[in-house]
């Protein structure tokens, strides 16, 4: 049984960074294809960025150059390291694992942005 578990979620104000961490288990990150989205109220549920198993990454247009997908195999965990916040970032953070087979989503984490 394959489980993320998201966690560093929090309150921060604009230009402060927070760091994200997803723990996987029943599964091997290293595998498979790991991504963050996000979710706003009111908004569909979108990309912020990927890691394949090979390492090549990939990020949505409002977040390149301020955050940074990043996978520990030994720890079972892929991170993101957020930067530059901006209010327009606040949303759940979802973690995703891609299967050939099917999707594993975790339960997400709140991150909020004051101006």
């Amino acid at each position: 049984q394959v489980q993320l578990v998201e966690s560093g979620g929090g309150l921060v104000q604009s230009g402060e960074s927070l760091r994200l961490s997803c723990a996987a288990s029943g599964s091997t990150v290293s595998f498979y294809t790991m991504g963050w989205y996000r979710q706003a109220p009111g908004k569909q549920r979108e990309l912020v960025a990927r890691i394949t198993s090979g390492g090549t990454t990939s990020y949505g247009d409002s977040v390149k150059g301020r955050f940074t997908i990043s996978r520990d195999n030994a720890k079972n965990m892929v991170y993101l390291q957020m930067n530059s916040l901006k209010p327009e970032d606040t949303a759940i953070y979802y973690c995703k694992l891609e299967t050939a087979w099917r999707d594993y989503w975790g339960q997400g984490t709140q991150v909020t942005v004051s101006s």
